[in-house]
């Protein structure tokens, strides 16, 4: 009943008036898709105007890659959200680091962190990809790259996430908040018409954490990763604990190995819960198979995520270890 009210508030509050949510089965957090269903697009906590700008493009027959691109510059140019691009809350001296990768449905990756002063680092992850020999550039070196591609220097820290900072340095007590301000990253999936299946990732990075620290986003494997044959996952919450079990590479390779998406992400959460402290911390993944089936699984209760498909819109509560 609990869960039922939270769909039918989400239907009113979120989504808004009119708007029809697609046919999902709700049992284990799971949703069928068919061929026919195709395209979809999934992210990370409650994005659904990311997925909106995703599905501009896929619905006009456009690739998975221009997709989660759109779908990601989408939340990196909102200063309003403090947890990934323009407005995200700075390190503790006060800079604005990001992180993000892309992934398409041949295996290329690009990637980008430590990239301070550019608004749209997905879009420079995509530059790295197509037009160098290399996966990432990092620091002063991903910055000198997105210039002489056109992209231009702009200050980031807008005045709202500079006030709290300058709050936090009265006590500089650092410690990471679950779920706060979707937990600092988007990470998107997308199915193309074609049944091609790319992703992205792009972050701010944990609020006040150290200068030059890096975390998943950024990288291929455990942030996100894509396998065209199979399906694509992406990992959202402490960084740490995802890449020392690389999350999302993980569960591809389970689902490779007949796990369906939702066995799959649970099953790469458990890695973390036998081998690390996990009492205070977060982590969620979200998947989705070749079929277009999707699941998703967290260490704590909160996290959500968003799909969008020929069917509507939808809002998932996830299911999770800790109760």
């Amino acid at each position: 009943m609990k869960n039922h009210k939270r769909r039918e508030f989400l239907k009113t509050t979120v989504f808004g008036s009119g708007l029809v949510l697609g046919s999902c089965s709700f049992t284990s957090n799971i949703k069928h898709s068919k061929k026919e269903d195709l395209p979809m697009v999934i992210s990370t906590w409650n994005n659904a105007r990311a997925n909106a700008a995703a599905w501009e493009i896929l619905s006009r027959g456009g690739t998975a890659l221009d997709a989660v691109e759109a779908g990601a510059r989408f939340v990196e140019a909102d200063p309003d959200d403090q947890s990934v691009g323009y407005g995200g809350r700075p390190d503790r001296d006060g800079h604005v680091t990001l992180d993000a990768c892309i992934m398409d449905h041949l295996g290329n990756a690009g990637s980008v962190s430590f990239l301070q002063g550019i608004k749209h680092p997905i879009s420079v992850a995509r530059k790295v990809m197509e037009k160098t020999p290399h996966v990432m550039l990092v620091g002063e070196g991903a910055q000198q790259f997105a210039l002489s591609e056109g992209f231009r220097l702009e200050n980031l820290l807008t005045e709202n996430s500079k006030k709290e900072w300058t709050e936090w340095k009265k006590t500089s007590d650092y410690k990471p908040i679950i779920n706060i301000e979707s937990h600092d990253t988007i990470g998107m999936v997308a199915i193309d018409k074609k049944g091609d299946i790319a992703g992205a990732c792009t972050t701010s990075g944990l609020a006040y954490k150290m200068h030059g620290r890096v975390g998943d986003s950024p990288i291929i494997g455990a942030g996100l990763f894509v396998d065209n044959e199979v399906g694509g996952a992406a990992a959202t919450g402490m960084g740490e604990a995802v890449l020392k079990s690389l999350g999302s590479f993980l569960v591809v390779e389970l689902m490779r190995q007949g796990m369906s998406p939702q066995e799959a992400c649970k099953e790469a959460v458990m890695r973390i819960i036998r081998k690390q402290e996990y009492q205070n911390i977060q982590v969620g993944y979200l998947a989705v198979d070749k079929q277009g089936q999707c699941g998703a699984f967290s260490i704590q209760p909160g996290f959500v995520y968003a799909s969008k498909g020929t069917g509507g819109n939808e809002l998932v509560d996830v299911l999770s270890y800790v109760k």
